[in-house]
């Protein structure tokens, strides 16, 4: 995020408008570096020690680049909720001897587009650049990285533009509701705390506050990083260097103990409203588990595709009760659950939930067909590269999600062997094993009596 321009940077937020949309031009025509041709990733490491996973591209003069460094929202000081989000406005609000005006001006001078984002368990950077520029604007980013300046006027400005956000929605059901279901399913964890914060944790946070956990988080040990587009391995070692490879060794971060969410709730937050929103939610599956793409699969027959699950066919289809109906497997760091959201009519919300409930239980006790699995096996494999490859921005992206989930180099190309491997007995025993559970339910509008 950014923070609202200034009257004295009206010109450099037009030429910043204008740059966003010739990148956005730029990286949709890009073709997704063909993943039906074999994609050669390269693990690029630098003399300092830094590793980065590269794809080379010479066909257009475009760089982008993708890094994220552990540690996000998680590691919020309780009574300082919001920290870390207001920490990643703050990057291109000035660095080293440039001030927020300076600083944005070089960017658009260079034509590089540079954003900062705080995750549960990450704090996630990017930027993107003309090959031609590259030395001016991975010393900007090397500004960024290693001197922020966190001056107290950009501080103020973004913390006030969060403020606004939360003030809005006070007395917004949503956010009432994903509050509450966060507390009931954690507890005291800190993935129950508002990621934005709240009106007094972000008045608690001062510039020292915001100093000490970039100096306790930006560090070499916790760092991955992608690189997509024009540039070879022998310049990008050179520039992890010079944008990293400062960086203190180890990162300082507070432990963060594993939750298991807790189910067999029902909750229910009132409002008078002519839709009421069901979010019900089973245990998940760890990245590492063996059966997790048994895992994946079972939830792409249950509500994963949008047009074809079967949450989709029975809620939907056959009977008109909602528009959308989804799960999800939420693979957070340190907590796995199975979730199904949904929205219909209030005078209608007991009976989506109840073929909501038949349908998980079909599926916990009989699993899917074969024709099932065959179809959806043909699917995962068919579109991954559409999704997750799609463009510079995505591949890195992509690459940067497999560093963090400790996967090989060569997952892409076993990809499709390792969902082939998966037999319907597999599915049909992880379905009963995720599915038997009994979840936790929450209601959002007028009054209804949950039954079990």
């Amino acid at each position: 995020m950014s923070g609202v321009p200034s009257p004295t940077r009206g010109v450099g937020s037009v030429a910043r408008a204008i740059a966003t949309l010739c990148f956005a031009l730029f990286f949709l025509s890009l073709p997704a570096l063909d993943a039906r041709a074999e994609m050669n990733i390269q693990e690029v490491k630098s003399k300092k020690g830094i590793t980065a996973w590269l794809v080379e591209d010479h066909s257009i003069p475009l760089i982008s680049v993708r890094f994220v460094f552990d540690g996000g929202s998680a590691q919020d000081p309780a009574g300082k909720e919001g920290l870390i989000n207001l920490m990643t406005g703050l990057f291109d609000e000035g660095a080293g001897d440039l001030d927020s005006d300076a600083f944005q001006q070089k960017l658009d001078d260079a034509g590089a587009e540079m954003s900062f984002q705080a995750a549960r368990d990450g704090t996630y950077g990017s930027m993107r650049m003309l090959s031609e520029e590259k030395n001016e604007a991975f010393g900007l980013l090397k500004l960024a990285v290693n001197s922020p300046r966190f001056d107290q006027a950009p501080i103020d400005r973004i913390r006030s533009q969060i403020l606004s956000g939360i003030l809005a929605n006070e007395r917004d059901p949503n956010t009432v509701a994903r509050q509450r279901w966060l507390r009931a399913i954690y507890g005291e964890h800190p993935y129950a705390r508002p990621d934005e914060g709240t009106k007094e944790s972000l008045a608690a946070i001062t510039a020292d506050d915001i100093r000490a956990f970039h100096k306790a988080g930006f560090a070499r040990s916790g760092l991955h990083v992608a690189v997509v587009g024009d540039i070879d391995a022998a310049t990008l070692s050179a520039k992890l260097d010079d944008v990293f490879g400062d960086l203190p060794e180890k990162q300082a971060l507070a432990p963060v103990a594993d939750v298991t969410p807790k189910l067999g709730q029902q909750l229910e937050v009132n409002y008078d409203l002519p839709q009421t929103s069901l979010r019900l939610a089973w245990p998940g599956v760890k990245r590492s588990d063996p059966d997790f793409f048994a895992a994946v699969l079972m939830n792409e027959i249950l509500g994963g595709s949008t047009f074809t699950s079967r949450l989709f066919a029975e809620v939907r289809e056959k009977r008109g009760l909602a528009y959308g109906v989804s799960s999800d497997l939420v693979d957070n760091e340190h907590s796995h659950t199975l979730l199904i959201t949904t929205a219909t009519r209030s005078d209608r919300a007991a009976e989506t939930l109840s073929i909501v409930r038949q349908v998980v239980k079909d599926m916990a006790e009989n699993g899917p067909t074969e024709e099932e699995l065959a179809a959806t096996k043909k699917y995962m494999i068919g579109s991954f590269a559409t999704k997750s490859l799609k463009s510079s921005d995505s591949i890195a992206a992509t690459l940067v999600r497999l560093q963090r989930e400790n996967l090989a180099m060569d997952y892409i190309k076993n990809r499709a062997a390792l969902i082939d491997a998966v037999s319907l007995e597999d599915v049909r025993t992880e379905a009963r094993k995720l599915l038997s559970a009994d979840p936790t339910v929450m209601i959002v509008g007028p009054p209804l009596h949950i039954k079990g």
